[in-house]
């Protein structure tokens, strides 16, 4: 492949489509470029759980074909992307990470998708994630997903497919799905952008539910103005979904001006200063929070005491959830499940109605406690992950006391997992490296339907850092 090749597969879906557009890209040449990149890297990576290579050359054949005859589908025509295998396709097996679905094909596309192939993009492929979207997954059915800078590290979960096809260039843009952290972590490992919308901000009909209060679709891409082009097509009411808000969808793109002039952010200390964040993250972190400050925001620290029970909470809600969906496959199909995910469901099928009930106040005091800050803050700052992707070998490590489990299991997810619990939009945008050459992740946390402001300050700092250049050192 050349190296005029690699630029065209790094090229952001938003520059690609204006390059279509002037009919100086062919989308068919652009879809083979994909298809050579994950035949020569996914065997590896294992981003994929299935490449719909024949469809997206027909599809591309026509895009082309309606190109030069001026027939313009919408702002991804001929575009690529690729969705967690979370999301329905037609036609397309879905699996949802787990064995149990090894034979699903839905006859219907989910909202999202259909949204994307409305606005003339290709779909390209389904995305590898961890088992039912739960994370834990110690043996995947369809292969051990991997960094792609560094394959002995984890790539984040449970959208760990999308977060490496981003990173390593697989397809244009991808879609994940984030309950407590699953787009952004993945973003967070591998050096992408991950976009977690507002509660009920997108669709979420044709998405297998993990926790129906807290799932949302957002997505995964190599830049801050590509998450945005994604979101002003997939969000905005659906009838099919009745949870979906009837806000208006603003152009989230004019919101990137390339400055974070009069805003105020929060930095949250318990987060950047707590003991289980890594020096060179709270380091980076700390260098973007700057950095935003001389781009022309205020900058002050913000205590919010409950954040750090934050994970504990979000598991006794989300598991306890998901249990009660799986209950009918648990009964009748255990064998199929993988051993951590049926671990996970029938421990959190055991919490008492009292847990879960203090859980669910817990969560209103932290919810609380989030708007109060951000009613004084136009953005609360944070690391997306206390830590750099550890090794893959550490989840089957085995759990020596009860203080190492409440740091494995509930810590980290009190990272990513607040806006979650409050219903916020919250991005990851790379902020820097570690010295061993793993990617650190900066998060920024707005008030609901704070998109625009949540997308500004990130581009802002994008173009500041210029990280969004580097490439992960797979080829």
């Amino acid at each position: 492949m050349s190296s005029a090749d690699d630029d065209l597969a790094f090229a952001g879906a938003a520059r690609q489509a204006a390059l279509v557009r002037e009919k100086r890209l062919s989308p068919v040449e652009l879809v083979r470029a994909y298809l050579e990149r994950i035949e020569r890297l996914d065997g590896h990576l294992r981003a994929f759980i299935t490449v719909c290579g024949k469809s997206a050359l027909e599809e591309a054949a026509r895009a082309e074909t309606a190109a030069h005859e001026g027939n313009w589908l919408g702002p991804l025509h001929g575009i690529p992307f690729a969705v967690k295998d979370q999301l329905d396709t037609a036609g397309v097996l879905t699996t949802s990470g787990s064995a149990l679905l090894r034979a699903n094909i839905p006859s219907e596309d989910s909202t999202v998708v259909a949204r994307l192939k409305a606005a003339g993009a290709i779909l390209l492929g389904k995305l590898n994630l961890t088992e039912f979207a739960l994370g834990g997954t110690i043996r995947f059915p369809y292969g051990q997903p991997r960094n792609p800078w560094n394959p002995e590290h984890d790539p984040g979960g449970s959208s760990s497919g999308a977060g490496i096809a981003a990173a390593a260039a697989l397809c244009s843009a991808t879609l994940g799905e984030d309950t407590g952290g699953s787009v952004r972590s993945p973003a967070s490992y591998c050096g992408a952008v991950g976009l977690r919308p507002t509660w009920g901000r997108v669709s979420r009909h044709g998405c297998f539910p993990a926790a129906w209060s807290m799932d949302q679709v957002g997505p995964l891409t190599r830049t801050v103005e590509d998450a945005a082009l994604l979101l002003g097509i997939i969000a905005g009411w659906d009838s099919k979904d009745s949870l979906a808000s009837r806000e208006p969808v603003p152009d989230y793109r004019a919101a990137l001006v390339g400055n974070a002039r009069g805003l105020r952010i929060g930095v949250i200390i318990e987060l950047v200063d707590g003991a289980d964040t890594h020096t060179e993250v709270r380091s980076a972190v700390i260098q973007a929070s700057r950095g935003l400050a001389a781009l022309g925001a205020a900058v002050e620290d913000v205590s919010l005491p409950l954040i750090p029970h934050a994970g504990a909470v979000f598991m006794a809600l989300c598991d306890s959830e998901a249990a009660g969906y799986h209950k009918r496959w648990l009964a009748e199909r255990p064998e199929e499940y993988d051993a951590g995910t049926r671990r996970r469901l029938v421990t959190a099928g055991l919490i008492s109605g009292f847990s879960i009930h203090q859980a669910a106040r817990a969560r209103a005091l932290i919810r609380e406690q989030a708007l109060d800050a951000l009613r004084r803050f136009d953005l609360l700052l944070a690391p997306t992950s206390p830590h750099p992707a550890p090794p893959i070998a550490t989840h089957t490590a085995p759990v020596t006391s009860k203080e190492e489990a409440a740091k494995r299991f509930f810590a980290r997810r009190s990272y990513t997992t607040p806006a979650s619990l409050a219903g916020v939009p919250a991005i990851s945008v790379p902020c820097g490296f570690t010295a061993a050459g793993l990617p650190i992740g900066l998060q920024l946390i707005a008030r609901p339907m704070g998109e625009p402001t949540v997308l500004r300050a990130a581009h802002a700092w994008e173009q500041e850092a210029a990280l969004s250049r580097k490439r992960p050192p797979v080829g």
